[in-house]
This record gives structure tokens, C-alpha cells and sequence, in this order.
């Protein structure tokens, strides 16, 4: 199997809907990107990314329930499948490895 390749914004998306379980929708990532990250994304650039995860296996989706703040509009809500669990892990263990070979230095105070 061929491994996916995934951007930073991807894989800061994938981590999200990961975290968040069962509340992972479009403005739920937008929010949590923001609390944990720092990350001022636009929701289209959200909508594209996860889209983008979804044509790659990485992620599936599903339309739950509709409700009377929304207009009777329901959401789409996002879930990691096994694929996308691997390639978080994957890109953990290289970023770890690199992390590991770092020369320990000292700086002195300036």
C-alpha cells in the first residue's frame, strides 16, 4: 500500500477529528484548531481539507440531525478511520525519530 502524504493543515485537521470523537464538524475543528493550536482558518479551507481527507480514506463522514439553530439543516459529521489512525502514527513516529537525533545543546545567556 502506498503511503499517504498529508500537509500540516491535513494533519492538524486529522488530529482534530480524532480528538473531538463524535462532535467533529466543520465550525467544532475550526473552534478546537483555534483553542489548541492557534490556528486562524477560514471554514471553507476547513470544508477543502476535510474533503480532501475523505477522497484519501483518511476520514469518513456522515449527516446527522437536523436542528431548529441550524434552520433545519443537518451537519456533516467526520470520524478517523483505521487508515487515517495510521498515517497520524506514521508521521508521529518520523517527527519522534528526527525529534531524537536533535544534538543536545546548551546556549549560553546572552
Amino acid at each position: 500500500m502506498k503511503r499517504e502524504s498529508i500537509g500540516e493543515l491535513e494533519e492538524l485537521v486529522l488530529l482534530t477529528v480524532g480528538a473531538l470523537l463524535d462532535e467533529a464538524y466543520a465550525v467544532a475543528i475550526l473552534d478546537e484548531l483555534h483553542k489548541q493550536a492557534n490556528r486562524l482558518v477560514d471554514v471553507t479551507a476547513i470544508h477543502s481539507v476535510l474533503r480532501r481527507l475523505e477522497k484519501k480514506g483518511l476520514v469518513g463522514s456522515e449527516m446527522k440531525g437536523a436542528t431548529q439553530e441550524r434552520g433545519g439543516r443537518r451537519k456533516r459529521y467526520f470520524m478517523l478511520t483505521q487508515a487515517g489512525r495510521q498515517v497520524l502514527e506514521e508521521s508521529m513516529a518520523v517527527r519522534m525519530e528526527l525529534y531524537q537525533k536533535l544534538p543536545k545543546l546548551t546556549f549560553s545567556p546572552s
